[in-house]
């Protein structure tokens, strides 16, 4: 896993000639367009500036270095591909890679910067190979046992399941990378009755799993995929483990009365480390995945399906099947209908990758499939209002507290997502600030992250940290020594706060402005404990499965912190064994 967020890339590349089954443009080019040398050149991305070294013949560009590159370690891989098609065209005028659009802009401003330095004056620039408009074609059509459609944490899981369990498996995804939302998730994945637990002492059950989720989505939840949910997750966490994954620090997040969210060691985020995991397995075991592809239909009816139609860069082709696993997460970046269901929302800001549309809603019509809870979207109190950026909420689980502009504790900080979003959007400006010290970010790695990118906010002293943020010192220092206080009795007066990891009284301070944002929609395709997805009659629809954020029932009107990543291993795993069992016997 990439750790550093600050990534200094030496992206050497072979000349476009000696790139295997690759070609620059077929016209013969006998002059000079570019002054032989290297070139540097600035971009705007979306975290930073990106600049770029670009060395030139004179008619080829021969190799690009990324010297300075601040954006996330999910815009590493488009940031290749896009620098991939530069080579291959020769040229900065190709299209960026969807998805990245801030990060491609970033990228093609930087190299046509310096493009622009190397020209020879008056010389013929028009050498760009464009991409020429494709009608769709008919492809050839494939044959499968089982279609997955989505490569993020559940399509992934899923995938090695049914490919462990027998089946021969394609799984189909619209973005030019693995891992979805998966890659964004930061906390942890909670898990009740573990081998990790019970060496550290926590005494944690199934039952008290079960009814803290119940609890935190309001006993909306479907009952029977909740219990599915905490029996089943000991017994992921040890299959993760099985397959590498680093699980073995414990927290705790709002809305849970144990120490359940397991994350790698020091509390370094979940996420990518279990795309990376999930992805090598799926590579070891030749799983084949196909990128850019979309799925526009699920070929079937509201009886059974047989397989799904894919759009591509060169045509549309079935993919016919026995079996198929919708794995294509929420729609919380798709406001137009996040708005549909829930009109308060309008104009929200989202923590999701782009590709989270809700596509499904529009290629499964034909099948008459139900949906539950679409009306329950949650919006995650701690994320930047400046750029959408989450901070994750391990951070309150590892001791910090939240204060609004009179400098005062307004809320729970560990209370359900739905509550902590309330109590924000109630203080002056609809913001507030995530305040801690250096106890909690020593505590923390995911915080590293956060200090790189220079989010935080930070003072020496109490008084310092208060001048930054423009708050009364006074003020400030009462409702840390009041909240300390509270931590060495073990018992939160004002709030009922009943996990207080630390005091929070060792400088330097840190804070964070943050307001709510959508991060997580509950409501989708209605499924059994089987993960089998049913129609609006209630009867199973054969051959039609599905996991993770794109079914509802699971989660009630309040996702839990840590339970996205439950649930997506959990029913990932149900949906590709079923799904695999269906097919083989």
């Amino acid at each position: 896993m990439r750790k550093s967020l600050i990534w200094v890339l030496i992206l050497t590349m072979l000349t476009v000639g000696s790139l295997a089954g690759c070609s620059k443009s077929e016209e013969t080019i006998s002059e000079a367009i570019f002054n032989a040398g290297t070139y540097e050149g600035e971009g705007q991305g979306h975290a930073g500036v990106i600049k770029v070294s670009v060395v030139v013949s004179e008619t080829e560009i021969e190799k690009i270095e990324l010297v300075e590159f601040h954006e996330s370690e999910f815009a590493v891989d488009p940031a290749n591909q896009l620098l991939d098609k530069i080579l291959k065209a020769n040229s900065g005028q190709v299209d960026g890679i969807a998805g990245a659009s801030l990060t491609s802009k970033g990228v093609l401003d930087a190299v046509n910067d310096a493009l622009a330095k190397a020209y020879v004056e008056g010389a013929n620039q028009a050498i760009e190979t464009t991409e020429s408009e494709k009608g769709a074609v008919k492809l050839e059509d494939r044959e499968t046992d089982i279609v997955i459609i989505g490569a993020g944490g559940a399509g992934l899981t899923a995938a090695i399941e049914a490919t462990q369990n027998g089946a021969k498996v394609i799984v189909v995804e619209k973005m030019p990378m693995v891992g979805g939302n998966t890659k964004y998730a930061t906390g942890g994945l909670n898990a009740a009755e573990t081998s990790v637990q019970k060496e550290k002492g926590i005494d944690d059950t199934v039952a008290i799993f079960i009814e803290d989720t119940m609890k935190g989505g309001g006993n909306l939840n479907n009952p029977d995929l909740v219990r599915v949910l905490a029996e089943n997750s000991a017994g992921t966490v040890d299959w993760l483990m099985s397959l590498g994954a680093d699980l073995t620090d414990v927290g705790r997040m709002g809305g849970a009365s144990k120490d359940r969210t397991h994350r790698p060691t020091g509390g370094a985020p979940v996420g990518q480390h279990i795309v990376d995991v999930l992805y090598a397995k799926a590579q070891d075991l030749g799983i084949e995945i196909l990128l850019e592809s979309k799925v526009v239909e699920i070929i079937g009816d509201s009886n059974a399906v047989s397989g799904v139609v894919v759009e591509s860069a060169n045509g549309n082709f079935n993919i016919n099947s026995k079996a198929v696993i919708v794995a294509t997460g929420g729609f919380s970046a798709n406001n137009e209908l996040v708005v549909k269901y829930d009109p308060a929302l309008e104009g929200y800001g989202t923590t999701n990758h782009p590709g989270a549309t809700g596509d499904v809603l529009e290629f499964a019509k034909n099948l008459d499939v139900a949906y539950v809870d679409m009306e329950q979207i949650q919006t995650h109190p701690t994320v930047m209002p400046s750029n959408n950026y989450m901070i994750t909420e391990a951070v309150r689980g590892n001791g910090a507290i939240l204060v609004n502009r009179n400098a005062e504790r307004f809320v729970n900080e560990l209370d359900t997502r739905a509550v902590v979003s309330d109590a924000l959007l109630a203080q002056e400006g609809a913001s507030g600030y995530l305040f801690f010290d250096q106890s909690v970010r020593e505590s923390l790695s995911a915080i590293e992250g956060y200090y790189k990118k220079g989010f935080l906010i930070e003072g020496e002293t109490v008084e310092a940290i208060a001048a930054e943020l423009g708050l009364d010192a006074a003020t400030l220092q009462t409702t840390l020594d009041t909240y300390n206080g509270y931590v060495a009795e073990g018992t939160d007066a004002d709030f009922a706060r009943q996990d207080m990891a630390r005091p929070v009284n060792v400088g330097p301070y840190y804070a964070v402005e943050v307001a709510p944002a959508v991060h997580h929609t509950m409501g989708g395709l209605k499924i059994n404990t089987n993960g089998e997805v049913l129609n609006n009659s209630d009867i199973v629809i054969s051959g039609l499965y599905a996991a993770g954020e794109v079914t509802g029932g699971v989660h009630g009107n309040n996702r839990l912190g840590g339970n996205a990543m439950a649930d997506i291993t959990i029913f990932g795993r149900i949906a590709g064994k079923n799904a695999a069992l269906s097919v083989t016997q």
